[in-house]
């Protein structure tokens, strides 16, 4: 099966920053410190707690293995920055390469479950202009 790979962003020419604390801070603070600069929603499924799935997908993202997940709902935590997960798209696995602008977003972001449509030209017929299209 052919692993596809997402396109990467382009660098950027400053620092990141969130809330204005770069990735080195907010790698090093506790989940406790984190909490106050967190999305709600972000923030929400902390307090709450992470599932069993989750909690396994994170403690081998944080060790080093690499990791196919299925879990689309997991929060983008500054210890996963640069890390490789394969996420689920409900077809196959994709590779992607967390970036540092992804902190706080979930998985399933990363993994798009459709296609992009683009539509062809109208067909003999369709439209009034196309009676005049010769034939061949």
């Amino acid at each position: 099966m052919a692993k596809k790979t997402t396109k990467r962003m382009p660098k950027r020419r400053e620092e990141y920053t969130y809330h204005g604390h770069n990735i080195e801070q907010l790698q090093s603070m506790s989940m406790e410190e984190l909490l106050p600069i967190m999305p709600s929603a972000a923030r929400r499924k902390v307090l709450r707690g992470f599932t069993r799935e989750e909690e396994d997908v994170r403690n081998k993202i944080v060790s080093g293995e690499g990791v196919r997940t299925h879990v689309r709902s997991m929060i983008i935590l500054p210890e996963m920055v640069g890390k490789s997960v394969a996420i689920y798209s409900g077809k196959e696995f994709v590779n992607v390469e967390i970036p540092v602008e992804g902190v706080f977003h979930y998985f399933g972001e990363f993994a798009l479950t459709r296609k992009k449509v683009s539509h062809g030209s109208a067909g003999i017929g369709a439209t009034r202009s196309s009676k005049y299209v010769p034939l061949k």
